[in-house]
């Protein structure tokens, strides 16, 4: 009964770390805007060489941009990955290369309670940098 009970309770703080997950931001794009504001769209690309990434932000259920030197690349997860995006999670990366590529898997895990949450497979990475000059 007690296993019960704390398999139960675990049931049930995953539902609602999951749940708080899956609703995305109205300002999800006024967010990446900002995040952009002043860059220009490149031609998509399909992989990131692991070793230049120099950080991510997350924005809620929108996409995750990685930095690399100057340039922000966007990622938006194919299919309704993006959904699940949530500002404080964690991505779990597994790679077989040394690169970080569309279609790889990304597992979100629970920044506060380590709760690992759903898998997101990552679209191609769209290059924002700042023109020359301005």
């Amino acid at each position: 009964m007690r296993t019960f009970l704390y398999s139960l309770t675990a049931a049930a703080i995953a539902l609602a770390a999951t749940s708080s997950t899956a609703a995305p931001r109205p300002d999800a794009n006024a967010e990446l805007r900002q995040l952009l504001a002043g860059r220009v769209a490149g031609k998509p690309i399909d992989c990131l060489p692991l070793t230049t990434i120099t950080g991510n932000t997350i924005v809620t259920g929108r996409a995750i941009v990685y930095r690399v030197g100057a340039r922000l690349y966007v990622n938006e997860p194919r299919g309704d990955g993006a959904r699940w995006l949530h500002r404080d999670d964690v991505l779990v990366t597994r790679t077989v290369g040394s690169n970080l590529c569309r279609l790889d898997i990304v597992r979100l895990l629970d920044r506060t309670s380590r709760i690992p949450g759903p898998f997101v497979s990552l679209g191609q990475f769209v290059p924002y940098t700042k023109p020359r000059g301005g």
